[in-house]
Formats: C-alpha cells, sequence, structure tokens
C-alpha cells in the first residue's frame, strides 16, 4: 500500500460512515469467511485470424466475436494490435495521477488535464445501502477533453491517454462492425453514423485497498450504458459477472483485453447480444487500476431495433442516459433497459 494512501484516497470511511452504522458494519476484528466464487476464463478470441490469408478463417472469427457476446456478453482478445508498451506506459501515468492528493484531484485542473468539471468521480452519489456503494475513484474524459494543453507538465500523460484512446477506438468500431454486420447487412453503416471519436470517452479506475471491510464492492452492480466497452486491466483481479444465474470472477490475463456488451447493442440487436452485469469486489490488500472505453454514439442519437417485432421501444441515447441518472440519484441504482421494454 502506498505511504502516501491517507493523502491520496477519498474519504470513504468518513463520507459513508453513516451507512456503516445503519448496517451495523464495524471493521474487521477477525477474518471473516467470504463465498467461494467460482474463478473463469472468459472467451479467448484471436484476432489474428480476421487478417487470414483464408476466409473461412476470417468468417469463423467473426462467429465466435458474436457467440460470445450472444452466450456471454463478455470476452476477451489478444493480437488486437494494441502494444503491450503502449498499455504499460498507459498504465504508469495512469498510477501517476492517482497518487496525487484528493483535494488536488477534485479540484477541475489536476496536473494541468483541463478537463470538464466533474470529470474526478469517487464513491457513490446516493447509495442506500453498502451493495450501492462503490470504494474506487475514476477520472471520466470525454474524447474531446483529450490533450487540449500544450503544457509541457503534462505531455506525458495527455500523450499516452490519446495514443491509447486512438488505437482503442479503431478497436472498439472495428469490433462493432463485425457485430453488425453478423445480425444485418443493412445496417453495415450503422456504427459509424451513430458514433464518433467526439462522442466517446475513456475512464480510468483506481480501486484502493479495502482492509476494514469485508462488505464493499470496488464499483457496485451494473451494465453498461454504450454499445461496448473495451478494457484494460492490471493483474490484482477483482471483475466478476453474472453467467448462467451466478456470479463468477474473471481470471485476469495479461495479454488479453475484455469486451462487454452494453444496453445499446443488447436493445439494437433485440436481446441477441447480451449486455451483462458485472462488478468489481475490493480487495483488502492490493490496490487494482484499469482503463475503460466506452463506445458511445450522440445524445440526439436514435436507438431502435434492427428488426420488428421490438423488445424495446425506440429511444435517444440522451433520453437513456437522462433516465439513468434521474434512477441513480431516485433509488441508488440503475434500471437500466427494462425501463424502455415493450409490455404486451
Amino acid at each position: 500500500m502506498d505511504r502516501n494512501a491517507n493523502i491520496s484516497d477519498p474519504p470513504f470511511e468518513e463520507t459513508y460512515k453513516n451507512l456503516f452504522l445503519k448496517h451495523n458494519i464495524t471493521p474487521l476484528t477477525t477474518t471473516t469467511t467470504t463465498p467461494t466464487i467460482e474463478v473463469r476464463d472468459l472467451p479467448l478470441i484471436d484476432l489474428s485470424r480476421l487478417v487470414a490469408t483464408a476466409a473461412k478463417e476470417r468468417e469463423n472469427c467473426k462467429r465466435d466475436i458474436a457467440n460470445a457476446s450472444r452466450e456471454w456478453g463478455f470476452f476477451q482478445v489478444v493480437n488486437h494490435g494494441i502494444p503491450r508498451r503502449m498499455l504499460e506506459e498507459m498504465n504508469k501515468e495512469q498510477v501517476k495521477v492517482f497518487r496525487e492528493p484528493f483535494n488536488k484531484k477534485k479540484g477541475d485542473n489536476c496536473m494541468n488535464l483541463r478537463l470538464s468539471p466533474g470529470s474526478y468521480r469517487w464513491g457513490s452519489p446516493t447509495p442506500n445501502c453498502l451493495s450501492q456503494l462503490s470504494w474506487s475513484e475514476a477520472f471520466h474524459i470525454p474524447m474531446n477533453d483529450i490533450c487540449s494543453t500544450g503544457n509541457p507538465h503534462v505531455s506525458n500523460l495527455c500523450s499516452r491517454v490519446k495514443q491509447f484512446a486512438t488505437t482503442v477506438s479503431e478497436l472498439a468500431n472495428k469490433l462493432a462492425n463485425i457485430l453488425v454486420e453478423k445480425l444485418s447487412h443493412d445496417e453495415l453503416t450503422f456504427i459509424e453514423e451513430k458514433c464518433s471519436p467526439n462522442t466517446c470517452y475513456l475512464r480510468m479506475n483506481r480501486y484502493p485497498p479495502c482492509p476494514k471491510y469485508s462488505h464493499v464492492l470496488g464499483l457496485m452492480p451494473h451494465t453498461d450504458s454504450d454499445f461496448l466497452t473495451i478494457l484494460y486491466q492490471d493483474q490484482v483481479g477483482g471483475l466478476q459477472l453474472v453467467k448462467d444465474g451466478r456470479w463468477i470472477s474473471v481470471k485476469p490475463n495479461p495479454e488479453a483485453l475484455i469486451v462487454n456488451i452494453g444496453d445499446l447493442f443488447q436493445a439494437w440487436s433485440n436481446g441477441v447480444y447480451k449486455s451483462v452485469v458485472h462488478r468489481v469486489v475490493a480487495n483488502p490488500r492490493f490496490e487494482r487500476f484499469s482503463t475503460a472505453y466506452f463506445l458511445c454514439p450522440s445524445a440526439d442519437a436514435v436507438i431502435q431495433s434492427y428488426k420488428e417485432p421490438s423488445m424495446y421501444r425506440k429511444f435517444s441515447f440522451g433520453e437513456y442516459r437522462q433516465q439513468v441518472q434521474q434512477d441513480v440519484r431516485k433509488l441508488g441504482h440503475k434500471i437500466g433497459l427494462s425501463r424502455f421494454l415493450i409490455h404486451k
């Protein structure tokens, strides 16, 4: 644990002390037994097959991507075209910014990043119970915010973030186009029409150690409100998802990036591709870092099923996001796509 953690960590205990008292949760004085959760490997897809000489191999790779999106909603990719060195340098700069004192991070100009107000986030805004509390902090970075400054003191961080974002956005679009192609040849330009680099965003995450409480999550259960997410994580582990009605832990793979389907793809695919509930468990000893890229459309983009009859009514992304935010403020958690189901 970093010796500066006391000034860099958000004030979780102080802020949420009433929540702990409400649930009669006290700091651990003895070892607590937690339920054993099975550790699984996600479906592994080698993207070098997409440029194979044989057309059949290329199509088989696309089929595997679509099948994993149907059956799991999550998969991991190797030979994805993003150099290991780029990922490691991105992580190194990410660690540096999270090492800044908390009071500096919550300002609007941490390390001269000049991000939009509210880009730094921590904890949960309105948790009603422990399952709604997230023991984590993050920088939410819209793509159009990335590196608008030429300040030499932030050149390393900005250049690494920009390089990573540009490269991973190409991968996200490639995978999304494959998923569209496997369901509808009539909408092959769908992603290009709905999404642009300026509508997507990065989220740099840090999950501080949580040594005192066994009931706290690093990130509360949720689905992603986008088309798809690409995640680069360290090897600490902690990501869990629901598979066949049970929580499973994802085994980290140092060579892979994780891809998961978001709500918008589930709506567009009429429930074929699955946006799966996932969470991050807090680690009592080790901090965890990850960076996620979210493939999002513009606020006025209309999302509707590629075929009829549709499970969901059509909606704009702005409307969907507004409903999610309203539910989180009122209920402490997201409701999501079930708000838009067509009841017959």
